[in-house]
């Protein structure tokens, strides 16, 4: 039987949505459905803004201590639910449990707790000159978040905007909505007074649009594809809403030759593009290395590809499990495909399922080498388990492949800790990892060029949903 999750929270309740019609929650791994939520329309949209806008009021005049206590229950009830969370994740999208138990909802949890300290420190007041400077909640936000990170994107949006005093309306991904539910359930059992959170499931089309134009909506906070994108910015251009967005990426992981170990930035490289079956945004996907060590690299990474054991998710030993859905798993197939019809060297991987896996949209780890920047698989979005080997002659060459891309999003830079730095500031993205640094919450994180606007995370991403008065004073 599917487990039902058809209602919408609206204005401190769960709600029956105004249509009746449902859509079922397919598991990647097993191709069947194990879930149904319904489907909104923009009458659900329009109720859940309008107790947005009437909550908006008293909660922006709300303390920082009111603000922190319902945070610190959001927290605690995402702990108390880690498990259940978990498992959602794993078979909305396919996460390997490991991964989902640690990574998806351990970040979920960060970008909550990290919000705390940011709120306690934060100056909302500066007076400058015979005038003051104050920091306010910017509005009624709508968020749209994608379902590659589902618990993670959720928070990173509704954390600092709680935080900041805004109120909201959700719409998760309809191919992961399950964590987003079991989220909204949390916190509507934090003390949050009715109507400063609302979710709306739906599709982009639909729901989605009716966000982004609504016109009790002020703020639009967005994360998916670049094409999805440029829709939300059109539909929200004529209520001249802020609109800041976390798209796609193509990004470049530059390997120097005084990189310290080379085999382990390699093979690094290749566990860093595999991770969460390929599918974020910020992933190393574009591996470039001397061309002069390019056969080094190609083995270094055949061998890395091998421990990539592919599997179903809830075995212990997985490390790679489906991706998504029939659509993803047929569009990454169709760019490998097209990956060895361009020309270049299939080391590892190749079309089809991994053998033994008949059912599930699994992909097999894949990995080219030898391939130039303008071929197809080094300029789209895979969005998969598929990393291609580039090589390039010198710092300049390298920076300059780097570079040539429409995304700007993230970056990688292997070497010599300062001779890696210098190269790190070249590169035209948000974010750049040195020597293997993971993520952090306290820093900003977002992109240039068609990988979006704005920023999340840490004090930039706490600035979004706050705007500036300048109060003149006679002195």
């Amino acid at each position: 039987m599917l487990k039902a999750y058809n209602r919408f929270f609206i204005n401190g309740s769960w709600q029956e949505p105004a249509g009746r019609e449902l859509l079922e929650v397919i598991n990647p791994a097993t191709e069947k459905a194990f879930a149904t939520i319904s489907l909104g329309t923009a009458e659900d949209v329009d109720q859940a803004a309008r107790a947005a806008r009437a909550a908006f009021d008293a909660w922006s005049r709300s303390s920082v201590e009111e603000r922190i206590e319902v945070i610190r229950n959001i927290i605690a009830g995402i702990k108390a639910r880690a498990g259940e969370l978990a498992t959602a994740i794993s078979d909305e999208m396919g996460a390997p449990m490991r991964l989902s138990s640690t990574a998806q909802v351990g970040s979920g949890i960060g970008h909550f707790q990290s919000i705390i300290p940011i709120l306690e420190n934060y100056q909302f007041e500066e007076d400058r000159g015979a005038s003051l400077v104050v920091k306010e909640p910017a509005g009624v936000c709508g968020f749209i978040t994608p379902w590659n990170w589902p618990l993670n994107q959720i928070s990173c949006k509704v954390a600092p905007a709680l935080a900041a005093g805004c109120t909201m309306v959700l719409k998760p991904s309809e191919i992961a909505p399950v964590s987003g539910y079991l989220l909204a359930e949390i916190i509507a059992e934090s003390g949050l007074p009715a109507g400063v959170f609302n979710l709306v499931n739906g599709d982009g089309p639909t729901v989605g649009a009716a966000i982004s134009s609504h016109p009790e909506i002020d703020v639009v906070s967005f994360t998916g594809s670049t094409r999805a994108g440029r829709e939300v910015a059109r539909n929200a251009a004529d209520g001249i809403k802020r609109v800041t967005q976390e798209l796609g990426g193509k990004s470049a992981n530059i390997i120097l030759d005084d990189a310290p170990d080379f085999a382990r930035a390699v093979s690094g490289g290749v566990i860093g593009c595999f991770g969460n079956s390929g599918q974020s945004c910020n992933a190393p996907t574009r591996m470039l290395v001397p061309a002069s060590r390019m056969a080094e690299a190609a083995e270094i990474a055949r061998a890395a590809a091998a421990k990539a054991a592919v599997g179903d998710p809830k075995e212990d030993g997985t490390r790679l499990g489906p991706v998504v859905s029939e659509l993803q798993f047929n569009k990454i197939q169709g760019l490998i495909e097209k990956g060895i019809a361009e020309g270049a060297e299939l080391v590892v991987g190749g079309p089809g399922r991994p053998e033994g896996l008949n059912a599930g949209y699994y992909v097999k780890p894949t990995v080219f080498a030898n391939v130039s920047n303008d071929m197809t698989i080094a300029r789209e979005e895979i969005f998969g388990p598929v990393l291609c080997i580039i090589g390039y002659k010198d710092d300049e060459d390298a920076v300059s492949i780097a570079n040539d891309t429409e995304y700007g999003l993230s970056g990688y830079v292997s070497g010599e800790p300062s001779h890696a730095g210098e190269i790190a500031r070249r590169l035209r993205t948000g974010n750049v990892h040195i020597n293997g640094a993971g993520p952090d919450f306290a820093a900003p994180f977002g992109g240039y060029k068609k990988s979006g606007n704005g920023r999340e995370w840490g004090v930039e991403g706490f600035e979004e949903f706050l705007e500036t008065k300048a109060i003149m004073r006679v002195a």
